[in-house]
């Protein structure tokens, strides 16, 4: 029992910071509404009731940096913990969103049991596509699995947004939500949904990192003929990897279809990956906080700094405008300042001021030896 609360008490104390993040993320509907003079539940206007105001757009906002920090998340699991990169993950992105429009959209099925289905088909057509990929592909190593799954991700794309029945590039709206999640009119519950899949995934990853299979991914990262000379199965590992990936980026794809009721190909596009890539970069390839910083913040630059705009001389710099141009100087910036991201180079300074003070103690154990003798 002692040994039980000393567990839970260092659990709290080296998580202390996280808590209190979690917290605050929970009352900040609250807070700002608080602030603003604005209401998390919306405003009544005759029988339907419409988000606006500070504390919804800051809701709608935040959703958004759920879902991607989620994705990037995946990403970085795959990436940053396996080492097996990928130019296609949007394909899983994708098939979270369309799967969820589909059965709400396209069948006679109630909403509420439609919801349930698409969370579920979801989880299957993701983790089987992810298996069959890795079966495919998965021995191939470096740029050639990573130019496969673009590949594969590409066509998607084309055939998606080629196909008729979802109206191919301008593919189509969700009018058929249920209300109690229903961004439109109900924000604040999808707002929590949205927290608790974030805090989920967190938690999740690193728990599964922490374990052994956790050890084996990161033995294939850093040498995989030493990890599979040892006894590893390290296609199996591999796998098992890319399959919690694709079902978390699927999961994301869901909560982005969800806030925005509209899916469109897009959502497999190789942006999407090349973002996540950028934004785990930035922020710390093989951290756990790093890729939630590197979304988090990016997405949150850009959208709070879009309208500014910036004299330059004789002309000037709308940031909206030249977001592609500002994200390369962010991240060559980063890269050139930070060789391991926000966060790996920091645990790494961190690392080297801890040995300092024990190595000088070491020396000076040394010379009192060496006097003493």
């Amino acid at each position: 029992m002692q040994d039980g609360r000393v567990t839970v008490g260092r659990t709290l104390r080296t998580n202390w910071f996280l808590g209190v993040l979690v917290a605050f993320l929970i009352a900040l509907p609250f807070i700002v509404a608080e602030l603003t003079g604005s209401s998390p539940y919306g405003i009544e206007r005759g029988s339907r009731i419409i988000m606006r105001g500070e504390s919804a757009f800051w809701m709608a906002l935040l959703i958004e940096v759920f879902a991607l920090t989620v994705f990037v998340m995946s990403y970085n699991l795959m990436f940053g913990f396996t080492g097996v990169i990928s130019f296609g993950h949007a394909l899983f992105f994708g098939l979270g969103g369309y799967t969820l429009g589909m059965l709400l959209q396209y069948t006679a099925l109630d909403p509420n049991l439609a919801l349930v289905l698409a969370v579920l088909l979801t989880l299957v057509l993701t983790g089987l596509s992810a298996l069959l990929i890795g079966l495919a592909t998965l021995r191939l190593r470096g740029v050639y699995f990573a130019i496969f799954t673009l590949a594969v991700a590409e066509m998607v794309w084309i055939f998606v947004g080629r196909w008729a029945v979802t109206n191919g590039e301008d593919g189509f709206a969700i009018d058929r939500l249920p209300a109690w999640i229903d961004p439109s009119s109900n924000r604040l519950t999808l707002y929590y949904i949205g927290l608790f899949l974030f805090v989920f995934t967190f938690l999740f990853i690193r728990r599964i990192v922490n374990s052994p299979t956790g050890s084996v991914f990161q033995a294939i990262r850093e040498n995989e003929d030493r990890a599979r000379a040892i006894g590893y199965h390290t296609l199996r590992y591999k796998l098992v990897a890319i399959i919690i990936a694709g079902m978390m980026a699927g999961g994301a794809g869901m909560l982005h279809g969800i806030l925005n009721k509209k899916i469109g190909p897009e959502m497999f596009s190789v942006s999407y990956t090349v973002d996540a890539l950028l934004m785990t970069i930035i922020g710390g390839v093989g951290t756990f906080t790093g890729p939630v910083i590197g979304a988090a913040g990016l997405h949150l630059t850009e959208t709070l700094t879009r309208d500014i705009v910036i004299p330059l001389g004789f002309t000037s710099l709308r940031v909206g405008d030249s977001w592609l141009l500002i994200q390369g100087l962010i991240f060559v910036i980063v890269v050139m300042v930070f060789p391991f991201g926000l966060v790996g180079t920091w645990n790494r300074l961190r690392m080297r001021f801890r040995r300092r003070p024990a190595q000088a103690a070491t020396k000076s154990s040394g010379k009192n030896v060496k006097s003493a003798g």
